[in-house]
């Protein structure tokens, strides 16, 4: 389950536009740089640790077979869409997943246009790998942050996504007012949407703390 995220009043800071126009230096730890970077890296780490233990996956394709075992049955547009990714290229990387034997493709049962996808057995020993290494990444990426650090991390990187996820996902805001809370809802959405954040909304659960801080 989501958690709410404490809003605090604090002293006016100066924006990252503004830090950066003093200092040219530190552009370097602007909001979008700083995203950028952390996402890079991850990137990195994952695919190097992949290699150091003989995974022969690139981190997208890893994220592919997270996203199927989390929602068997999904069709291939949403799992391009989940990953930001054009459908011809989500295609080759099936068709090669599926050539490997991880992943099958389905016919949808209602829709003969939809290809629904489902991990085979042969995928549950290689998705064990791929989470043994997230939560490796995790702990690094994680050194020396307070539980409470990384927990108020998390929500407040949750509600960003879903400030910017508003127009393009129409559950977005439902999202964010599990994460946000009621109050900043009725903000962040206007009056007409003050019934629901008065508390009709219904909060959504998560697979677990795993995918709080996942890696992909």
């Amino acid at each position: 389950m989501c958690r709410p995220v404490q809003w605090q009043k604090s002293k006016p800071v100066r924006s990252d536009q503004a830090r950066a126009a003093a200092d040219p230096a530190a552009v370097g730890r602007t909001f979008g740089f700083l995203v950028q970077d952390v996402a890079r890296l991850l990137k990195r780490h994952f695919e190097r640790r992949a290699r150091q233990t003989g995974l022969p996956l690139t981190r997208r394709q890893a994220a592919v077979l997270v996203h199927v075992s989390r929602r068997q049955g999904v069709s291939q547009a949403e799992i391009a869409a989940l990953l930001d990714m054009e459908a011809i290229s989500l295609v080759r990387m099936l068709d090669r997943l599926c050539d490997e034997g991880l992943v099958e493709r389905r016919a949808h049962p209602t829709d003969r246009r939809v290809r629904t996808l489902w991990l085979t057995a042969a995928a549950q020993p290689v998705l064990a790998r791929i989470l043994k290494i997230n939560l490796e990444i995790r702990a690094e990426a994680f050194d020396g942050l307070p539980a409470e650090a990384r927990d108020s991390l998390i929500d407040t990187l949750a509600v960003i996504k879903c400030n910017l996820s508003v127009e393009d996902d129409p559950e977005a805001q439902e999202n964010l007012a599990v994460m946000a809370g009621p109050e900043n809802l009725a903000r962040a959405a206007g009056p007409e949407n003050l019934a629901r954040a008065a508390g009709e909304v219904e909060t959504r659960s998560v697979e677990g703390e795993g995918d709080r801080v996942g890696t992909l």
